[in-house]
Parts: C-alpha cells; structure tokens; sequence
C-alpha cells in the first residue's frame, strides 16, 4: 500500500523531471490537490462507524493504478538504475522489474537487498538464474547469447474458450490471433516460434 502524500510528492517530483510545469493548462499543485481528493476522499461506514482510507487508494482508479507506476519510477532511479551499467538491460511494469547484469551473484544479491530495504512499503520477491520468466516471456542465457521464448505457467491448463460456445465467432479469431502474435514477438528464433506454433496447434485440437 502507498503512503499517500509520499506518493503525491513523488508525483510531483514526476511531473516536473519531465518538464510538466501544466497539463492541459493544470499546473502541478492542482494535480497534486486533486489527486489528494482521489486518495483520501474513501469513505464508508460499517457496523454504526465512519471510516476513512489513510494509506493507498480505492482499487479500480485510473488515478490509483497510475500512482503506483510513478512511485516505482522514483524508487528504480534511487536503488536499481544508478547501480547498473548503461549496457545492461533493464525493464520493469508497474512493480514487477527485470534485468541483465555482469555481476557476480553476490553482488546482485547485495544490490537487490538494498533494494529491499529502500522503503518499508516495497518488498521484493527476487529470483536470479540463466532463465527467468518475466510476465508472459522467458529470457534466457545461453552462453551469453540471450534468447527468449512465451512463457506458460505451470498452473495453466492448455485451453481456451470452447469452440462449442456462443460467443461470437471474432472471439475466436482474435484467440487465434493474440497466440500466434505472440508467439513471433516473444521467440528469438525460428526454431523457437515453431515449437510455440506446434504448442497452440496441439492446444486448439484438445480444445
């Protein structure tokens, strides 16, 4: 959960890095004003009492989702950015975070550990390896030539709306489509791709 008014200086911090004195003709303080509204005005009432949300936002806000984003943006640059080379790779959505470092594993793990204790409110969960999946890819090191490929959980079952449904026939369409788009953006080889398209082949027939 976010502080709020961390989170509101964060914000506007952001705003001025990025040399956005206005939006739309809204200065700063007024964005910062009216996020405060958005944060704080979470009320409700339970059991003959009155209460208000102190820390984080209401779940399902534009505002709210976008907050996060923005207070991760001030921490990366605090903890894990300066601290890499500018030849490595980094990526990270929302509060999950990937990237590639030369570094001995002790030094990684030195590095997140740093990480994890920047602020009371981020806690990470870390892996390191020569494979690591991030969101729905795999990125792997294979003799320091990386390769990535889609990335199915072990939980998920090989299926996808029946074909016997009613849906419309686009949504089927699209499930085609969406699979197969990303099976040619995530592999990094031929060989790779085939192996995905043989999996949604196989996938489609059981289904």
């Amino acid at each position: 959960m976010l502080p709020q008014e961390e989170s509101l200086a964060i914000l506007a911090e952001f705003l001025r890095v990025h040399y956005c004195e206005r939006v739309n003709g809204i200065s700063i303080d007024t964005i910062v004003e009216l996020g405060r509204v958005v944060l704080q005005a979470n009320t409700f009432v339970y059991g003959n009492k009155f209460y208000r949300q102190i820390i984080g936002g209401a779940m399902g806000s534009a505002f709210t989702l976008t907050l996060p984003n923005i207070f991760m943006w001030k921490w990366e640059r605090q903890t894990i950015l300066p601290k890499l080379g500018f030849h490595e790779i980094y990526g990270r959505y929302i509060d999950n975070v990937f990237f590639k470092s030369n570094e001995s594993e002790d030094k990684v793990k030195e590095l997140l550990e740093a990480a994890n204790n920047f602020h009371p409110n981020i806690k990470l969960e870390y892996h390191i390896g020569k494979s690591i999946p991030f969101l729905d890819v795999v990125v792997k090191n294979n003799n320091g030539i990386l390769a990535s490929s889609v990335y199915h959980k072990p939980s998920t079952q090989p299926t996808v709306v029946s074909f016997l449904s009613d849906h419309p026939r686009h949504v089927f369409r699209n499930v085609i489509h969406t699979a197969l788009t990303r099976a040619v953006r995530y592999s990094s080889s031929f060989e790779v791709f085939n192996n995905e398209r043989r999996a949604i082949r196989l996938m489609f027939l059981y289904n």
